[in-house]
């Protein structure tokens, strides 16, 4: 069930989070390698601005970027501004956001993505709470899947679930956590079925390809490979 209020508060709260942390840095922290490859700390502040950005466009019936090229091009801009500028547009822009996922709209609308993703606009505040929720954790600065708050990491797993299911490179997969709760992916390839346990910021780690898997339980087959969101 989508929340729209909630999921705002929520975006907001994960926001101030990552504002602060960010704040705690230098100029030279900024500058260094984050956990994405080929990314710094100051790529990852950079597309989180202009993600908070692209959003507003899809909420306004735009096209979220221009096209791919200028939204690499846009990032690789940013990246290395210094701590101020950087921190001055990531609130700016997650300001925008707020307005305009705040403004009064039918929510139950369909609204276009990148690369023909559709979505209903009702969501758009949880994909800005993912974006801002794992990248926090992309910097590397001390804030780790185990500190995401665990209603999250449930629907971020029920979301990628979701994306993997029937998909042609992912044999039928079970996934279960340390707190009994349940998940189907795959499918779209042949073998398996494969079952893979273990906690859930285990579990999110390896499905959004930022753990590589080793502390999960598998059984009938090896560790799915998952493809790159």
């Amino acid at each position: 069930m989508i929340d729209h209020a909630h999921d705002l508060g929520a975006v907001r709260e994960a926001t101030d989070r990552l504002l602060s942390a960010t704040g705690k840095l230098d100029d030279a922290a900024l500058a260094e390698p984050s956990r994405l490859p080929g990314w710094s700390r100051g790529h990852v502040v950079a597309h989180l601005s202009r993600n908070a950005d692209a959003l507003v466009n899809v909420l306004q019936g735009r096209p979220m970027y221009a096209d791919s090229e200028t939204r690499d091009l846009d990032i690789e801009r940013d990246a290395t501004r210094p701590l101020a500028e950087q921190l001055a547009d990531l609130a700016a822009s997650a300001a925008r956001f707020t307005d305009a996922a705040s403004a009064p709209a039918d929510w139950s609308r369909t609204v276009a993505m990148r690369n023909g993703v559709t979505d209903s606009a009702s969501r758009i505040p949880f994909r800005r709470r993912i974006e801002v929720e794992l990248h926090h954790v992309d910097l590397g600065v001390g804030y780790e899947l185990e500190d995401l708050p665990d209603e999250f990491v449930t629907r971020e797993i029920d979301f990628l679930t979701e994306r993997f299911g029937r998909h042609p490179a992912v044999v039928s997969t079970g996934v279960a956590d340390d707190k009994g709760r349940v998940w189907t992916t795959g499918g779209g390839a042949e073998g398996g079925p494969v079952a893979v346990r273990g906690t859930a910021p285990e579990l999110l780690g390896w499905l959004s390809g930022r753990r590589d898997g080793s502390a999960l339980t598998v059984e009938g087959g090896p560790l799915p490979a998952l493809p790159p969101l």
